[in-house]
């Protein structure tokens, strides 16, 4: 009996620090003002991902991270793709598909996504020949709107991450973002702010945010070198991010505004060939941010 009872002791021991542990991860990069749930963009370990996948699960790992937001299996399954997650825990929240897909074929989005577990599946990119022009703005909001409505039919959620090239002018003093914010349905399309992509066209991000205070669900926690300039092409040298709080973006009054506007889930993403060494350094800067 007392044999038994030991062993059960030590079960339960065992599963509280489990439980501990795991409870300290959901709580990573975040303090007493600034909230979070702060995760990361597994897309900043693509270069591991692409030689090494299980190097790539744990790095993540011990990062110390408990969310992540996908980016491809990497030849996995999408059921293997969540059974790694789960033995590194980690829990993924959302990620990104194909804008092709979306518009071809969102059931297939819908059941990979909830093969892998996730409460939100998005577009990062929206194919266009030169400057993002009305017609494929227009467009792309009819696509969101119709894979948005698909993915509720599954308990999903739809966003579109912003890349830069959102902000041309659209007439009428309103940019291209305006449009896909006011052409989309809010019941079927939310956003996702990339801050770095916000900045790099010259926008302010807080006030963005801001303006469409019940479109925003999710963000990207990046920051742009010093001294850059930036444009609306969308693209820009990965030697560009650095460490967050040591850029241009003016972080405290960004998240003060992301915290207002009710984001669900932060993700820290570098896609820098330094991000091994400048994650860490992120999440000590969001564990001090205070405004």
């Amino acid at each position: 009996m007392k044999k038994i009872l030991l062993t059960f002791c030590a079960v339960v021991l065992c599963a509280s620090v489990g439980f501990a542990q795991d409870n300290d991860r959901l709580k990573i990069g975040t303090n007493d003002v600034f909230k979070g749930p702060v995760g990361l963009q597994m897309y900043s370990l693509r270069d591991t991902f692409a030689k090494d996948v299980e190097k790539g699960f744990q790095i993540a790992e011990d990062f110390g991270f408990g969310y992540v937001e996908y980016a491809g299996t990497y030849g996995l399954t999408p059921e293997e793709y969540a059974q790694k997650c789960k033995e590194h825990h980690l829990v993924p929240i959302g990620g990104h598909w194909d804008y092709n897909l979306f518009k071809n074929n969102p059931e297939q989005v819908a059941k990979e996504a909830k093969a892998i577990g996730l409460k939100y599946a998005g577009c990062a990119w929206i194919p266009h020949d030169g400057d993002f022009d009305l017609q494929e703005a227009e467009e792309a909001a009819k696509v969101f709107n119709n894979a948005g409505k698909v993915l509720a039919q599954h308990g999903l959620g739809f966003y579109y991450h912003n890349h830069g090239y959102e902000f041309l002018p659209a007439g009428d003093g309103k940019t291209m973002f305006d449009v896909l914010v006011e052409k989309t349905d809010p019941k079927y399309v939310s956003f996702q702010m990339d801050v770095l992509w916000t900045v790099f066209p010259g926008q302010d991000a807080a006030a963005l945010l801001r303006k469409y205070p019940d479109r925003w669900l999710l963000f990207h926690l990046k920051d742009l070198k010093k001294g850059v300039e930036g444009n609306n092409s969308g693209g820009t040298s990965v030697e560009n991010d650095v460490v967050l709080g040591t850029g241009q973006v003016p972080y405290a009054e960004v998240l003060k505004a992301a915290q207002e506007v009710g984001i669900k889930y932060y993700f820290i993403e570098d896609e820098s060939p330094r991000v091994i060494d400048q994650v860490p350094q992120s999440i000590k800067f969001l564990e001090k941010v205070k405004w």
